[in-house]
């Protein structure tokens, strides 16, 4: 079974800086999809960040040229680093991966880590 551990979330005035991270455990033959979501209070989970199987990275148009996405495929660990935060960047934020365990396929989210940015 395929697990995700979350770290790196807080409280930061804007125009500061947090970085996400996400660690995943578990028997895992190969990885098709990785990505950051967050959801704010009265709206819907969305796509911050994320990867996938032939490489491309994709952004929300709220947080390109501010957050970065990578990854360390030996320690099946990714990273968000998140820069010039605003109060809108407000959100629990969640990983996602999606791949093949020995178990088979998978779809597995993070427990999720509250970001909170003051004005």
């Amino acid at each position: 079974q395929v697990q995700l551990v979350e770290s790196g979330g807080g409280l930061v005035q804007a125009g500061g800086s947090l970085r996400l991270s996400c660690a995943a455990s578990g028997i895992i033959r190969s990885i098709a999809r990785m990505g950051w979501y967050r959801q704010a209070p009265g709206k819907q989970r969305e796509l911050v960040a994320g990867i996938t199987t032939g490489g491309t990275t994709n952004y929300a148009d709220s947080v390109k040229g501010r957050f970065t996405f990578s990854r360390d495929n030996a320690k099946y660990t990714v990273y968000l680093q998140m820069n010039s935060l605003k109060p809108e960047d407000t959100a629990v934020y969640y990983c996602n991966v999606v791949g093949l365990s020995s178990a088979g396929a998978f779809n597995t989210w993070g427990q999720g880590t509250q970001v909170t940015v003051s004005s």
